[in-house]
C-alpha cells in the first residue's frame, strides 16, 4: 500500500524544506523528497537545494575568505599591524567552505528529524490523481516508489543558464558550481554576465589576485539597481581593478592550451578576443520543471519554464502549489522561505500575505549592495511625486573607524504622505542594513518614523537614520 500523506513537498531547497517545517509545525503529516546532483559523504541525496549546496552558502563562505585575505594584505598596516608573508592556502579555503556546507546540509535534516517529516529520497514527478491524493512517483537509487498526497508543493528551484557557443566544463569553463570548486586563483578570469552571481565569484576571485574581465550584454552596468547605487558601484569596481565591458554580443569560446579564448564584439561593433585561464558563465537561472510530468495533472509551463501561480502560488490543478525559483517573481532564497511558509499557513486555513515590495536584494561584493522597494527611475517612470533623502558612510565615525567608508544610503520617500518607497545602500554592512528598511516597508512607515527612531552611537545604523534625516534636509552629521 502506498504511502500517503497530507502534505508532499517536491524538492529540498530553502523554500522546500521550509515548507515541510512549517506544514509539520501546523500539525499535517508532512514528506519532502529531494534527488541531489550534489556530492555526499554519505552517498545520500543533500538536502538543501543549490543555496546550501552550490550558491549563497559556499560563496559567501569564500566571499569571507577572500575578504579576510585582502585586509590583511591592503589594510592592516593602516591599523598600525605589521606582517609578512602572507599568502593563501586555497585548499585550505576550499576545505572551510566545504565543512560549512557539510555543517548547513546536516542541519536540514537534523530539522527534519526534529520535526517529523519523511525524508524521500529520489527525484519526485506526478503520475496522476486518485480519489485519495495525487499520485506521486519516487526514483531513486533503488528504483521507483509510488507515494499519495492530499496537497503537493512543487519547490525544484532552478538550474544555471548556458549560452550557445559556450560550452560548459565546469572545469575551464563553469557556471556558478565549477566557479566555486577552483584550486587556486587564475591568473586571468573573465567573467560572461554583470549580474549578481557573476560580480560576487569574481570579486572573490580578484581578492586572490586574478585579472577579472566581466562581458556584459547589457548596454547599462547593474540596471536592476537603483541608477546612483550603479555609478557608485561602476566607480568602485573600476578603481578594485574590475574591467567591465558593457554593450557586448558574445562569440565563440575555444578551449586553447593555456585556457579558453572568447570572441566578442563591442558596442561599437569591433570585434575582440578575450584570452583567459578560465571563464565563468553568470547569465542567469532557468527553472527546474522539465522532469516534473506536470501534465499529468493538467499543468503546464509558460513559454519560460516557469509553473504559472496565483498571488498565494496555488496553481491550476487544486490542492498543487508552486514556489521559489520555479514562479514568477525574483529568485531570491528568502522569497522562497516566505512563500513555502505562506503556503504552509495557507493549508492550516490561516491567512497570510506576503508583500514583494517589501523583499530585499543583496549582492556580496566589496562594499556590498542592497536595496528595497522601488529605484527612482522607477518613481521617475510611474510620474510618482517623492522625496530623496541621502548620507555617505563617510561621515560616519563607526564606519571611519572600521576603514570602510564608501558608499551611501539612500532613501525614497513619497511627497505627500511621507511613506518610505525604496532603500537603496552601496557600503559596510549593506546586507544587514537592509533589514531595517525592509521591516519599516512592512509596516509602512515615514521617513520620519526612522528619523524620530533612537539609533545606537557610533554605529553604522546611524547611516540610515541620516539618510531619513536628509529626506527633509536635517541630517545632523552633514
Amino acid at each position: 500500500m502506498s504511502k500517503q500523506f497530507d502534505v508532499l513537498v517536491i524538492g529540498a531547497g530553502p523554500g522546500g524544506y521550509i515548507a515541510a517545517i512549517r506544514a509539520a509545525q501546523l500539525g499535517f503529516s508532512v514528506a519532502c523528497c529531494e534527488f541531489s546532483a550534489y556530492d555526499d559523504p554519505a552517498g545520500e541525496p543533500r538536502l538543501g537545494g543549490t543555496c546550501l549546496n552550490a550558491g549563497c552558502i559556499p560563496l559567501k563562505a569564500l566571499v569571507a575568505s577572500s575578504e579576510a585575505y585582502e585586509k590583511a594584505v591592503l589594510h592592516l598596516p593602516e591599523h598600525g599591524i605589521t606582517a609578512t608573508g602572507i599568502s593563501i592556502d586555497v585548499a585550505k579555503m576550499q576545505k572551510r567552505k566545504e565543512a560549512i556546507v557539510t555543517k548547513m546540509t546536516s542541519g536540514v535534516k537534523f530539522l527534519f528529524r526534529k520535526n517529523k517529516i519523511t525524508f524521500l529520497k529520489g527525484r519526485g514527478s506526478f503520475a496522476g490523481k486518485t480519489d485519495a491524493g495525487y499520485r506521486i512517483i519516487i526514483s531513486g537509487q533503488d528504483g521507483d516508489e509510488e507515494v499519495l498526497s492530499q496537497k503537493v508543493i512543487i519547490a525544484t528551484g532552478s538550474k544555471a543558464r548556458h549560452i550557445p557557443n559556450v560550452q560548459v566544463d565546469n572545469v575551464t569553463i563553469c557556471d556558478n558550481e565549477g566557479a566555486l570548486k577552483f584550486t587556486e586563483a587564475p591568473k586571468k578570469l573573465g567573467v560572461i554576465g554583470a549580474g549578481v552571481i557573476g560580480l560576487e565569484v569574481g570579486s572573490v576571485w580578484r581578492r586572490l589576485g586574478a585579472e577579472i574581465t566581466v562581458l556584459e550584454v547589457m548596454p547599462s552596468f547593474l540596471g536592476a539597481a537603483d541608477e546612483s547605487i550603479s555609478r557608485e558601484a561602476s566607480k568602485l569596481f573600476l578603481k578594485q581593478g574590475l574591467n567591465i565591458k558593457l554593450g557586448v554580443r558574445i562569440g565563440q569560446a575555444k578551449l586553447t592550451k593555456d585556457g579558453v579564448s572568447i570572441a566578442y564584439t563591442d558596442d561599437q561593433g569591433s570585434e575582440h578576443t578575450l584570452e583567459c585561464d578560465k571563464l565563468i558563465v553568470s547569465v542567469g537561472r532557468t527553472p527546474n520543471t522539465e522532469k516534473l510530468n506536470l501534465e499529468a495533472v493538467g499543468l503546464q509551463t509558460d513559454e519560460r519554464g516557469f509553473i504559472p501561480v496565483n498571488d498565494h502560488c496555488a496553481t491550476a490543478a487544486p490542492g498543487v502549489y508552486a514556489i521559489g525559483d520555479v514562479v514568477r517573481g525574483p529568485m531570491l532564497a528568502h522569497k522562497a522561505e516566505d512563500e513555502g511558509v505562506m503556503v504552509a499557513e495557507l493549508l492550516a486555513g490561516q491567512k497570510p500575505h506576503l508583500d514583494y515590495n517589501s523583499m530585499p536584494w543583496v549582492i556580496y561584493t566589496t562594499p556590498e549592495i542592497a536595496w528595497v522597494g522601488k529605484t527612482e527611475q522607477q518613481l521617475r517612470s510611474e510620474g510618482r511625486d517623492y522625496k530623496t533623502g541621502q548620507f555617505p558612510f563617510a561621515a560616519n565615525g563607526r564606519a571611519l573607524g572600521l576603514g570602510d567608508a564608501d558608499g551611501f544610503i539612500k532613501m525614497l520617500a513619497d511627497a505627500k504622505t511621507d511613506e518610505i518607497l525604496g532603500v537603496h545602500i552601496i557600503g559596510a554592512s549593506a546586507s544587514d542594513l537592509i533589514a531595517e528598511a525592509a521591516l519599516a516597508m512592512e509596516f509602512h512607515a515615514s521617513s520620519e518614523d526612522v528619523a524620530r527612531t533612537c539609533h545606537p552611537h557610533p554605529s553604522l545604523s546611524e547611516v540610515m537614520r541620516e539618510a531619513a534625516l536628509a529626506i527633509e534636509k536635517r541630517a545632523l552629521n552633514m
